[in-house]
């Protein structure tokens, strides 16, 4: 079974999807992960978020996911592990740019359908979540959900976990980073943020985890 978590950022996508991988007993694909590290790629090798750089820095990056005996997904660059690496303000700063590019969107986009198939096969179920996940990567997805919060929530959300990361950064440049991020992915050319016409919408402003979590499993076990 394949399912599909898409929406922007800070709408609880991730936490949810681990959360639900967790009840049953899925493998979770942080895609965003992967562009993450594609965007670090580019950061370290000093690069612009241009098609010309993607298309010179990308034959020389090497993403790889990989899961250990405890199933949390790892994310490696060039054989470095970078999981915690890319989830710094100065990544989130350039990924949604650098992940417009069609080179980046072409390649990332294969490895993600070979990794889902690959991990299904394995585990009977895997979970994404992303922006185009249900629209792009698996429009064929046995379930959708596309997740919504309003942006003070987001940002309060993105803040906190930026906060105890210990990362220096305001609550306004956070509620910036969000609209920005927003405005990018809903305009761009490639591959933008939108609603898949079968996804069921989960509003998650006033929701804890567990009941988003509760409210994706009972609608997979429906699907079951």
């Amino acid at each position: 079974m394949i399912i599909t978590i898409d929406g922007p950022a800070g709408s609880g996508k991730s936490t949810t999807a681990q959360g639900v991988a967790e009840r049953l007993q899925f493998v979770y694909l942080d895609t965003g992960a992967m562009y993450r590290a594609v965007a670090l790629g580019f950061l370290r090798a000093d690069a612009e978020p241009t098609t010309d750089a993607a298309d010179r820095v990308l034959p020389s990056l090497d993403v790889e996911v990989r899961y250990p005996s405890d199933g949390q997904m790892q994310v490696f660059l060039d054989e470095e592990e970078v999981s915690q690496k890319i989830r710094t303000p100065e990544v989130g700063s350039v990924v949604s740019q650098i992940s417009t590019l069609r080179p980046v969107r072409e390649r990332m986009v294969q490895e993600q359908r070979r990794i889902g198939f690959e991990q299904e096969q394995h585990h009977g179920g895997v979970i994404l979540d992303g922006r185009d996940t249900g629209t792009v990567v698996f429009p064929e997805a046995d379930l959708k959900v596309f997740m919504v919060a309003d942006v003070e929530e987001r940002a309060q959300r993105r803040y906190r976990e930026y906060s105890q990361e210990g990362k220096s950064i305001s609550l306004e440049e956070v509620r910036q980073e969000i609209r920005d991020r927003d405005e990018r992915d809903r305009n761009r050319d490639i591959a933008p943020l939108r609603r898949a016409d079968d996804a069921i919408t989960l509003d998650t402003t006033e929701k804890t985890i567990d009941e988003q979590v509760a409210f994706v499993v009972d609608r997979v076990k429906a699907r079951q």
